[in-house]
């Protein structure tokens, strides 16, 4: 029997808890190959994040998988405000990873590696702060060329910000990073806050799913779902469910029919207080169009019913 094609991934992320279903949906999904985790700093630090996504690596008895440090901090130097009444304290709600874990961590040159090994196969996602791949392009200018395609979370376009009025949190974290990758990477597509504020998991799907799956997952997901919904329902009081950001920049991969698109060149403010992490595209009468795939509308079932169906696999 032929061996089954996958799609290779290399995940940039912070987990944070959205950043853990998108690292486990990845594991879950049979059409899904993740090939290496670069982790930085954003919803917790750069350190808890990797310990965080060993620890979900442990789990799923994947921890040949090589996980690479990345930022701590982002180019400008600010001060960096994590989210513990989001995430909690350590990144994933209420669970905390064994301290005594001890793991092997792979040097940022392991990107490179990766890249030559698989080429135009490989298809990079970044669901946090941007420093950490725009550090990768610098450093790997020629070889991240042959890349096959971006996806990254990040802006909110004609709809309002999540950590500002203007401005989405990844975005606004390191905007200099963020616009210089929206402005170099090849073949990109952006989930921003116009879809993904839509792509709400509910207690009803997560108890569905805890009670019928038989995956090393089901034990975690509960718990940090109550956590994180508990979270938003204090941000946004009447909301349905939680916003898993991270999760559905992962699913559009392989089912992109779960969003509507629009083609645009985009741009990130980075100079001003008020302006900085506002994403924006020229719409103007006559304004040229440009390459890169925007997320604007979201097919809710489509994305319920691709979750449902990979968590039972």
């Amino acid at each position: 029997m032929a061996k089954r094609k996958t799609k290779k991934i290399l995940l940039f992320c912070d987990p944070g808890i959205d950043d853990s279903l998108a690292i486990i949906y990845t594991l879950l999904d049979p059409d899904l190959e993740l090939v290496g985790l670069v982790t930085s700093y954003g919803n917790v630090t750069e350190d808890q994040a990797t310990a965080n996504a060993y620890y979900l690596l442990d789990l799923a008895g994947q921890k040949n998988i090589p996980i690479i440090p990345g930022a701590a901090q982002p180019v400008q130097q600010e001060k960096v405000t994590y989210y513990p009444d989001i995430h909690g304290a350590e990144g994933i709600g209420p669970i905390q990873p064994p301290a005594d874990m001890k793991y092997q961590t792979y040097p940022f040159d392991t990107i490179g590696i990766l890249i030559e090994k698989y080429q135009k196969d490989l298809i990079i996602v970044d669901t946090g702060r941007s420093t950490s791949l725009a550090i990768a392009f610098i450093l790997f200018d020629e070889q991240i060329k042959q890349v096959g395609a971006f996806y990254i979370m990040g802006g909110a376009f004609f709809v309002p910000g999540n950590v500002t009025p203007l401005a989405e949190a990844n975005f606004y974290g390191d905007p200099t990073s963020s616009n210089y990758i929206c402005k170099y990477a090849n073949n990109l597509t952006i989930t921003p806050l116009n879809v993904t504020e839509f792509a709400l998991l509910t207690m009803e799907t997560v108890e569905y799913v805890t009670n019928t799956a038989t995956n090393p997952f089901t034990i975690l997901l509960k718990p940090i779902f109550e956590y994180y919904y508990k979270a938003y329902q204090k941000l946004v009081p009447g909301i349905k469910g939680a916003p898993i950001h991270d999760l559905l920049t992962i699913m559009i991969i392989n089912n992109p029919a779960i969003a509507e698109y629009i083609y645009y060149d985009v741009s990130v403010i980075d100079g001003t207080v008020e302006g900085k992490g506002l994403s924006y595209i020229d719409i103007r009468p006559g304004s040229q169009k440009g390459k890169t795939r925007i997320a604007v509308k979201l097919d809710y079932d489509g994305f319920i019913n691709e979750f449902v169906k990979v968590m039972l696999a």
